[in-house]
């Protein structure tokens, strides 16, 4: 038995788990992007040991070590020549993201991303007066895949900036190279820039990232996005990245957003680092857990709930189902909630269109993810009678 296997729903509702406590008792919650496997005791014992170390006032632009553990991480993906001056270390990604959207556009401005896409996307466009334009991606059940006919009509003079998620949430689909090149082939026939969110660059499944930024023409105009806490389950630590060879592009993002950012805690900055260097087998276990537990999913809803389509899962822990089969699609998610006891993520967050479709959270134990899947499907199949 795997030690995962044990995890069960009262080890896991502590008080300080938003995941854990949203619903009321009862409910299993798979759906905000958070692990319930414990930390890496790698991780653990280097938190430990900051604590009995300094907690002042760290180096505010970063740990030499953690800017040189990056540096290197960066480099084995594909991302060469960076200095510490290409890094600009915020407090969480999703900061991140609003503040390239600040520094690289003006009201009015259309921004491009394709959807479903994680929420913040869009919010992070339309909370300050930029426009979202939506390039929504085409579902098979072979594969998600970009509807680049589709992109090539959106652009219009106010376009501005294209917008990925990549690896992509909620798809989870990692692109492959060539599918890339020719994003970044648009991108540079329409002078756009990219604002590239990498953050589940970690959570590969099957394939292999390539960072954005790597391809032909895109160091000078890309501004990646990624940071610590899916891979290393430390959410609630924080911690982010923006990287830019073009460092003009990282100045007119601390520009706009002087004074509002904060930094990345003492702590954070001692797990990051502890997470790029952890040589435990920790993340290739998870990875392979998670792998079951796809593996798993997938075969089950095959045999109970074949109504239910979705696509293969290339990375991350969160699957993108279509439950649009069913009687009332729109109200699956307050009705699972409510009458199964599973907490999901509703689709239409995701972008237009999206309503029936429903994201499940996968880093469970296989338990309560068997358990959740059941419930569903009880509650499915007494509606249907």
């Amino acid at each position: 038995m795997h030690p995962f296997d044990t995890l069960e729903p009262s080890q896991l509702r502590d008080r300080y788990s938003i995941k854990w406590n949203l619903y009321a008792e009862g409910v299993l919650p798979l759906w905000v992007a958070d692990m319930d496997f414990p930390i890496s005791g790698h991780v653990k014992a280097a938190l430990l040991e900051r604590l009995e170390s300094n907690l002042g006032y760290p180096f505010m632009a970063g740990d030499p070590q953690l800017m040189d553990a990056l540096i290197k991480k960066q480099f084995e993906y594909g991302l060469t020549d960076l200095e510490p001056k290409n890094l600009w270390l915020v407090s969480s990604v999703v900061p991140g993201l609003y503040a390239a959207v600040q520094g690289l556009t003006s009201v009015g401005d259309e921004i491009i991303t394709m959807t479903p896409i994680y929420p913040p996307f869009l919010t992070s466009i339309t909370d300050h007066g930029r426009v979202a334009v939506q390039n929504p991606m085409v579902f098979s059940e072979s594969g998600w895949q970009i509807d680049f006919e589709q992109l090539e009509g959106l652009v219009t003079p106010k376009t501005k900036v294209f917008m990925l998620c990549n690896p992509h949430n909620p798809t989870g689909r990692v692109f492959l190279k060539t599918e890339l090149e020719r994003l970044a082939e648009f991108a540079l026939r329409h002078d756009l820039l990219v604002i590239s969110d990498e953050l589940h660059a970690e959570l590969i499944l099957d394939g292999t990232h390539v960072p954005f930024a790597s391809l032909s023409g895109m160091r000078e105009r890309t501004v990646t996005v990624t940071g610590p806490c899916k891979a290393y389950n430390t959410a609630g630590l924080g911690g982010g990245v923006m990287i830019a060879h073009n460092t003009d592009l990282l100045e007119r993002c601390k520009r706009a957003t002087k004074g509002l950012m904060g930094h990345p805690t003492s702590l954070s900055m001692t797990m990051w680092q502890a997470g790029l260097e952890d040589k435990s087998g920790w993340r290739e276990d998870v990875l392979s857990y998670v792998r079951g537990n796809r593996d798993f999913t997938f075969s089950w809803l095959s045999a109970h709930l074949p109504e239910v389509k979705f696509a293969p899962l290339e990375g991350t822990y969160l699957l993108w189902l279509d439950f649009g089969a069913f009687p009332n699609p729109s109200g699956l998610y307050k009705h699972f909630l409510e009458v199964a006891k599973v907490g999901l993520n509703d689709g239409p967050p995701y972008g237009t269109g999206y309503a029936g479709w429903l994201r499940i959270n996968l880093a469970t134990s296989r338990n309560i993810l068997s358990e959740a899947l059941e419930r569903i499907e009880r509650c499915l199949r007494a509606t249907l009678d």
